[in-house]
């Protein structure tokens, strides 16, 4: 390791604390450094002594960083240069996303600035509007084929996530390979962003905070899970919650307001977490075990499946439950979503069948009956999304190949012409999600890759 030089300490020494953390804030691989043997892990930014390591560049997620074989070895600070650069040639400069906390502080709003100012945030807005004023036509769906979502760094194993930011044009894949990767959406070379690499931690489940900042992840079999905070550029270890004994954290689900986590425990619990203080402040219990969690489009209700096919409709303020129910002719539940604008509400179960239910009858009757019995698939519905418009519901199953399908709401009827025929490249669907304003839709699937398809009705991201 070389020595900081006096002139070196400093300068270090004369930075404020804000400009050191700004320093710090455009790190974004979390790899090793070694020193002495040691393993050092550099999270802190008082240690100014970190900048000055020296970084194996060696390693499979940093080689491309390297421009000639010379550079085996880069100090920290050529290294966070050398990413600063890269995150801008990719998007082509500093994107508006990540300026938007600098705007706020730093220009003073006038008129004519108060104008632009709307036209921005009229761009960063995920409301459930669509470029189209015509509804969406049944029968075919007019799609174009693009470039994988994550064309520019495929996961070696099988990815268990997909899902695009709520406010920017950017997708996050994460599965087995221990990272979670972020790619520019263009649908022509979708360039990488980032990846950050989880040691020892194959991800089971990874979704965006609701404003767009944070990233929280889970494992398969352990009871830490992680936050990544993307404007301060540092993972957040959670090793325990709480008022929460689960021997483990694998499902979960971001309330619509963003200030709770809704953990899916065993034997039935589940478990709001508050994103600030990370504890637990209440629970409800089902009988059996859960299988489906979707919140309702405001985020009062909570809406269970669970493993024998029993729907539970609970009162998030309260912890009550509302209206209990068995889903209509379900042995074994699997999975469940809810729609945007608050009418609908499908439940998967390993028969194959998602049945499509009206969110008002299920609050008022016993015994409701399904709008639409869909019977599309042969194998466990084992994933089902609505898009932001309510218009489709995307269902699918891993446990086959091309076992995906779109459903045309309100006439329930698939569209004949996805997926393709006679040409494989759905594989085994793990993951599904619409773009905020339906107009990409993708997938996670079992050879490491997220298909990724332009819905040409709607001319909005």
């Amino acid at each position: 390791v070389s020595k900081i030089s006096d002139c070196q300490r400093s300068y270090m020494l004369s930075l404020t604390m804000k400009e050191r953390k700004h320093q710090f804030s455009q790190q974004i691989i979390f790899g090793k450094v070694e020193r002495n043997y040691v393993t050092v892990f550099y999270e802190s930014i008082h240690d100014i002594s970190l900048l000055f390591l020296r970084v194996d560049m060696t390693h499979r997620f940093r080689r491309d960083l390297a421009k000639s074989d010379a550079e085996a070895k880069m100090s920290k600070q050529k290294l966070q240069q050398r990413m600063k650069e890269q995150f801008q040639k990719a998007m082509g400069g500093m994107p508006s996303w990540a300026e938007t906390k600098l705007k706020k502080k730093n220009k003073k709003k006038d008129d004519s600035d108060d104008e632009d100012e709307d036209g921005d945030d009229l761009m960063r807005k995920t409301g459930n509007f669509v470029g189209s004023s015509d509804s969406l036509p049944k029968g075919i769906i007019r799609m174009k084929t693009c470039l994988h979502a994550n064309n520019d760094r495929p996961s070696e194993d099988r990815l268990t996530t997909v899902q695009f930011h709520p406010s920017a044009q950017v997708v996050m894949t994460a599965g087995l390979d221990q990272s979670i990767s972020l790619f520019q959406v263009d649908g022509k070379t979708n360039p990488k962003i980032q990846s950050i690499h989880l040691e020892r931690f194959p991800v089971y489940k990874a979704q965006f905070s609701v404003d767009g900042e944070q990233v929280v992840a889970t494992s398969f079999r352990n009871k830490l899970f992680y936050i990544y905070d993307m404007m301060e550029g540092k993972v957040i270890p959670v090793h325990t919650v709480r008022g929460e004994e689960e021997e483990r954290v694998k499902e979960f689900e971001v309330s619509p307001d963003g200030e709770s986590l809704l953990l899916t425990g065993t034997c039935g619990f589940l478990h709001v977490l508050t994103m600030k203080t990370k504890e637990v402040v209440k629970s409800m219990k089902i009988n059996g075990n859960i299988v489906g969690v979707a919140f309702s489009h405001d985020g009062s209700k909570v809406f269970t499946n669970s493993e024998e096919g029993e729907v539970y409709i609970w009162d998030m303020r309260s912890s009550k439950c509302l209206n209990r129910f068995t889903d209509d002719g379900c042995v074994s539940g699997t999975s469940m979503a809810a729609s945007k604008n608050g009418q609908y509400l499908a439940c998967g179960s390993a028969a194959g069948v998602v049945n499509v239910y009206s969110q008002e009858e299920c609050m008022r009757q016993n015994n409701p009956k399904p709008l639409k019995a869909i019977m599309n698939l042969v194998t466990s519905a084992t994933s089902l999304r609505f898009n932001p418009t309510s218009e489709i519901l995307a269902i699918a199953s891993r446990a086959d190949d091309e076992a995906a399908r779109l459903v045309h709401i309100p006439s329930f009827t698939v569209f004949s012409n996805f997926p393709m025929f006679q040409r494989k490249i759905i594989y085994r669907a793990h993951c599904l999600d619409f773009s905020p304003n339906s107009g990409f839709f993708s997938l996670a699937n079992s050879k490491g890759h997220a298909p990724l398809f332009r819905l040409l009705h709607y001319k909005e991201f």
